[in-house]
């Protein structure tokens, strides 16, 4: 996994309805990112085309919409997936409260850093 600004497109899997679209910084371990209502801190490893990784997101700005599916929670979330030079796919799952919410992000590097 290249250290990079990478923009990240997540899909909400297993019948949840949700999207999101944000920026990760992926740097030496280190993960740090947001989208206009939430930020990301964690860290990850990788060897040999996969990585995996933990982050916990928290909300920075109230939501629109009146039912948020993170709203207002500091979530974790763990995940796991495929890198290549300038891309990433992964799976993963988040722990909102007492309920877990599979996803899907494809990360597509936008910047060296």
């Amino acid at each position: 996994m290249r250290n990079g600004l990478y923009s990240i497109h997540i899909k909400m899997l297993d019948g949840v309805r949700g999207r999101a679209t944000g920026i990760i910084i992926i740097r030496d371990g280190l993960i740090l990112g947001g989208d206009p209502y939430f930020y990301y801190t964690g860290s990850y490893s990788f060897g040999g085309g996969t990585w995996r990784g933990e982050l916990v997101t928290n909300q920075h700005t109230p939501s629109r919409d009146s039912r948020p599916l993170f709203g207002g929670m500091e979530v974790g979330v763990g995940f796991s997936g495929t890198y290549k030079d300038d891309s990433a796919e992964v799976f993963g799952t988040s722990l909102v409260g007492t309920r877990s919410i599979s996803f899907r992000a494809t990360l597509r590097k936008q910047a060296d850093i």
